[in-house]
């Protein structure tokens, strides 16, 4: 896919998650109200729950996925909701919480670092090439490790500045002999 306006990122949307629900077992049918708290579930906790039908299919999937305009379409919900399938949403301004976004840089970066791609279609099928490599021998993530000591030794390594939240790499507090300096001129003048 070369273009990613709605239009075109919908209906291959659609497609994608159809294929992947062809391999999803179907979910029992439950009674309506039990049913009806199984999606409720879900949406405990949002800041916008999102409106629910009278009549729901069983729930077969959460679909998690940016916040984006696009994404909250009326189409698109009806859509989902149709499928079984419950779309929740990353916080605006929280793709750090977005592994994906991780996992495409780090495809992108080793598909096209020092590339000179000359057409869309190398570019995708360079992508591809590196996703299916990843894919057969993935790598490991993990929360803190190395990253996190580094960033507590460089916390460790500043220093506050009256509580602001402004901070120096070195200390400003002022030299003993810099301060009695001071307190013996202004002795001397009072």
């Amino acid at each position: 896919m070369t273009e990613s306006t709605n239009a075109i990122l919908h209906p291959w949307f659609k497609e994608q998650l159809s294929e992947i629900l062809k391999g999803i077992p179907e979910k029992p049918i439950l009674d309506p109200e039990t049913n009806r708290k199984l999606w409720d579930t879900w949406q405990a906790g949002l800041s916008r729950p999102i409106s629910l039908s009278e009549q729901l299919p069983p729930l077969r999937m959460l679909l998690i996925w940016d916040n984006l305009k696009g994404h909250h379409t009326p189409e698109m919900m009806v859509w989902l909701f149709e499928q079984g399938i419950m779309p929740l949403y990353t916080p605006v301004a929280g793709s750090w919480l977005n592994m994906a976004e991780s996992i495409q840089r780090i495809l992108v970066r080793r598909a096209l670092e020092g590339q000179n791609p000359e057409s869309p279609a190398q570019i995708i099928d360079w992508l591809e090439a590196v996703a299916r490599g990843w894919n057969e021998d993935p790598t490991p993530f993990e929360w803190g490790e190395k990253r996190s000591a580094r960033r507590e030794r460089s916390r460790i390594r500043r220093h506050a500045l009256g509580g602001s939240g402004a901070c120096s790499r070195r200390s400003l507090r002022a030299k003993p002999n810099l301060i009695q300096k001071w307190h013996s001129a202004n002795q001397m003048t009072h």
